[in-house]
């Protein structure tokens, strides 16, 4: 790592340097680091945005769609002449104006379990800013397996969730053990979210990638933390790793192979046995 800035990135982030808890020392940290996001949407919106301010030196981007006007609502770093545009290249553009110390590497596609360990090698940290319940099991597994540390965060209407998962903590199906029923959880084209309230959520993950990155302060570790936009509240709820949890229990998963990230998400044990053999 080096610790060699130029005058400009002494300039840039000299609000982060004259910090003792940052420094040079952990601007330099961060300037080498790389993280992946998935998702370029409504949370991923924050999330890419203040980790490119903050200096982070690779940022990866997952997201196969394009920019509709009516993401234009909550999706902050997308403008209206990026309507029809990948919303990775439309955020590569963003992130190349807003700082240009920041790699970027877009990955325009959509993370499935052929293609997701291979993009997820290689980078120290993964933000889970997906919307849907198979690519949040995808990405645990996947992340749990490879021992990378995940920043994830969730919205629905008017709430949001965020929970930080590291290898040595339970993982996101000792929270959630099984995905709910396929029509039972509608997304923000059927029931609408509140605009800023991805970018609270947003900011709360980008804020737990940086402490990793950094090595600084209390992670939300075998916690999830639930804001209440309609109160303006915040409520801390704790879970445990569970024994039993098929992908960080006791007899976990080998690899991938065995689960159905179609629907159900679930892990079949018949097929794990068989697989092995």
């Amino acid at each position: 790592m080096s610790l060699s800035l130029d005058a400009t990135q002494l300039d840039r982030y000299s609000r982060h340097i004259i910090m003792d808890e940052i420094g040079p020392e952990g601007q330099a940290r961060l300037l080498d680091s790389s993280v992946l996001v998935v998702g370029a949407g409504g949370l991923g919106a924050p999330v890419l945005q203040y980790l490119a301010a903050a200096g982070v030196g690779t940022i990866g981007i997952v997201d196969d769609d394009t920019v509709e006007r009516s993401n234009l609502q909550r999706q902050v770093i997308h403008g209206d002449g990026d309507v029809g545009t990948a919303k990775v290249d439309s955020a590569e553009s963003f992130i190349n104006n807003l700082n240009p110390d920041v790699t970027v590497e877009t990955h325009q596609t959509r993370l499935t379990a052929s293609n997701a360990e291979d993009i997820i090698a290689g980078y120290e940290l993964v933000v889970d800013a997906s919307d849907n319940f198979p690519t949040r099991y995808l990405v645990n597994d996947v992340c749990r397996l490879a021992g990378i540390p995940i920043s994830h965060g969730a919205i629905y209407k008017f709430e949001g969730q965020v929970t930080t998962l590291v290898p040595e903590g339970p993982c996101y199906r000792c929270l959630f053990p099984e995905a709910p029923e396929p029509g039972t959880v509608p997304d923000c084209a059927t029931t609408g979210v509140l605009g800023v309230l991805p970018g609270t959520v947003g900011c709360l993950q980008a804020t737990e990638a940086v402490k990793l990155l950094l090595n600084k302060g209390e992670p939300l570790v075998g916690t999830m933390l639930c804001y209440d936009a309609m109160e303006l509240s915040f409520e801390r709820v704790p879970y445990q790793s569970r024994e039993d949890c098929p992908v960080c229990g006791d007899d976990p998963i080998e690899s991938i192979e065995s689960v159905d990230y179609s629907e159900s998400c679930g892990i079949d044990a018949d097929s794990e046995m068989a697989s092995s053999q």
